[in-house]
C-alpha cells in the first residue's frame, strides 16, 4: 500500500519522542513492503525548481508558530477561510544532499507540503472550532497522524496516535489550553477511522476520559525505538572510550536522566533522591528542551549547583545530544534514572533496556506495561523510595547484571518485528491489508 505519515514532530530541530515514534513508524512499514509518503507543512515557494531546496531549508531550521502569531502573520479572515489545504509534491533527487538530517528524515518514498499546514490549522481550531481538510492528487490507501491534529485527508483512512492525556491526566503539569485540548482529542475520536495508543495505559485513559468512545476503535500497537546502527555494530568498550574522552566520565560510574525540561518528568525528586542515597556516583543530567515550566528545575544552577550549593562533580548537566552521542551514553551508565509522574509510552525505559543498562523507573501509568520485571519501580512521588533504589543498585551483588539481561528480553517485546506484526494485526483488522 501507500501510507501517509505526517512530519509535524519530524521537523522539531531537538526531536521528541513523537518524532522517533514517526521515523520508526515510517520505518517498519517500510520493512513491510508499504510505499511511505511524508506529509509536511513547509513552505518550498512557487518555484517548481526550488522546492526541493527550500523545503529542505525550512526542515533543517525547523519552525513553530503559536496560533496567536498565526493569526497575526496571516490574518483571522484568511485563517477561518483555509477550511482546505491542497498539498504539492516535494521533488527527491540527489541535488540536496540529505544525510546530515538522520533519523530525523525517514526513507520516504515522496514528500508532500503545504506552508503552515499544521500552525494554520491549529489556529483555525483554536479560534473558530473548525477542522481543516487536507487534498492532494491519488491520496495514499491509509493516513496516520502520529500525534492528534485538527487536520483529515480527504479519500483515505485517517488514523491518528494519542500516545498519553497528560494535560487531562496531570492538567498541572503542562501548559497546553485544556478546553482546546479536550475538545481536539473529542474531535480526533469522532472523525478518526481509527485510533492507536501506544500501551494499554493510554488506551484506558482515553475509554475512561471519553467513555462515548467505542472500544472496538481504539487499538494499542505499543511502538519500537531502532538502536543508530552506529550503536548497534558497536562495542561497550568503544562507546565507553567515547564517553571518557568526551565528558571525562567512567564506564558505569555515573547515573543519567535524559528527556524534556517539564514537571512530569519528576526532576526534581530524581535530584533530592540521588542526594538523599549518598551515592559517590555523579548524576547526569542531558535536558533536551525546555517547556517553559522551570519550577521543577529551579534548583539546578547552570555551574551543577543544587539549591545554591556548589557539589562539584557530582551533577553534570549537559545540553540536546545527537542521537547517537546520546545512545553512548545510555550504554555505558550504571543506570538511567526515569521515575516520570505519567508517560504514554516511556522511551527511555525501553532505549535502556535495549542497551543493558538497568533502569529506576515508576509504578504509575504505562511504565510497568514496558519494564516488565526488568526494572526497579518506584513510587514516583517518594524521594526516598528513589534512594533506595539507587542505593539496591550499589549494595546488591548481581543486581545490575540481573536487570541487564531482563532487560535486553524485555526490550524484544517492543522491537521493530513485533511493532510491525501488531501494525499488520491492525491494518487487518481494518480490512486494509
Amino acid at each position: 500500500m501507500r501510507v501517509g505519515i505526517d512530519g509535524f514532530n519530524l521537523s522539531i530541530v531537538d526531536g521528541t519522542g513523537v518524532a522517533n515514534y514517526g521515523a520508526s513508524l515510517a520505518t517498519i512499514l517500510r520493512q513491510a513492503g508499504h510505499q511511505v509518503e511524508g506529509i509536511f507543512g513547509m513552505d518550498a515557494g512557487k518555484r517548481p525548481q526550488m522546492r526541493e531546496i527550500l523545503f529542505f531549508d525550512h526542515f533543517g531550521h525547523g519552525h513553530r508558530l503559536k496560533p496567536g502569531e498565526i493569526a497575526r502573520k496571516v490574518g483571522l479572515k484568511t485563517v477561518q477561510a483555509r477550511a482546505t489545504s491542497r498539498l504539492i509534491q516535494v521533488p527527491l533527487t540527489d541535488a540536496v544532499d540529505k544525510r546530515s538530517f538522520g533519523f530525523r528524515l525517514p526513507d520516504f518514498s515522496a514528500l508532500w507540503t503545504s506552508p503552515l499546514l499544521f500552525e494554520a490549522a491549529w489556529a483555525r481550531f483554536v479560534y473558530f472550532g473548525r477542522t481543516t481538510t487536507v487534498s492532494m492528487p491519488n491520496p495514499p490507501e491509509v493516513m496516520h497522524w502520529t500525534y492528534p491534529l485538527p487536520i483529515r485527508l480527504e479519500n483515505t483512512r485517517n488514523i491518528y496516535t494519542i500516545h498519553d492525556l497528560v494535560p487531562l491526566k496531570l492538567p498541572q503539569a503542562t501548559l497546553d489550553n485544556k478546553l482546546s485540548y479536550h475538545r481536539l482529542i473529542a474531535r480526533c475520536l469522532a472523525m478518526s477511522d481509527h485510533i492507536i495508543s501506544v500501551s494499554e495505559a493510554s488506551r484506558r485513559d482515553i475509554l475512561e476520559i471519553f467513555p462515548d468512545t467505542n472500544p472496538n476503535k481504539v487499538t494499542n500497537t505499543y511502538q519500537s525505538s531502532p538502536v543508530p546502527l552506529e550503536i548497534a555494530n558497536g562495542s561497550l568498550e568503544a562507546d565507553a572510550g567515547f564517553i571518557l574522552n568526551t565528558f571525562g566520565l567512567k564506564e558505569k560510574g555515573y547515573y543519567l536522566f535524559f528527556g524534556a525540561v517539564d514537571p512530569k518528568k519528576n526532576i526534581g525528586r530524581i535530584v533530592d533522591g540521588y542526594l538523599s542515597s549518598q551515592s559517590t556516583l555523579p548524576l547526569v543530567i542531558v535536558s533536551s528542551r525546555d517547556w517553559g515550566m522551570s519550577g521543577e528545575t529551579r534548583m539546578l544552577g547552570a555551574d551543577g549547583s543544587v539549591y545554591g550549593r556548589n557539589l562539584g562533580e557530582r551533577i553534570v548537566q549537559l545540553q540536546y545530544l545527537p542521537r547517537v552521542s546520546l545512545f553512548r551514553l545510555i550504554r555505558t551508565a550504571k543506570a538511567v534514572l526515569f521515575p516520570s509522574l505519567y508517560e504514554g509510552f516511556g522511551l527511555p525505559v525501553l532505549e535502556s533496556m535495549q542497551l543493558g543498562t538497568p533502569t529506576i523507573t515508576s509504578t504509575t501509568s504505562s511504565l510497568p506495561e514496558v519494564a516488565g520485571d526488568a526494572a526497579l519501580l518506584v513510587d514516583p512521588y517518594q524521594s526516598s523510595a528513589i534512594a533506595a533504589a539507587i542505593r539496591r543498585l550499589e549494595d546488591e551483588p548481581g543486581l545490575c547484571e540481573k536487570l541487564s539481561k531482563a532487560g535486553l528480553e524485555q526490550a524484544q517485546n517492543f522491537s521493530d518485528a513485533r511493532f510491525g506484526e501488531r501494525m499488520q494485526e491492525l491494518y487487518a483488522k481494518l480490512g486494509i491489508a
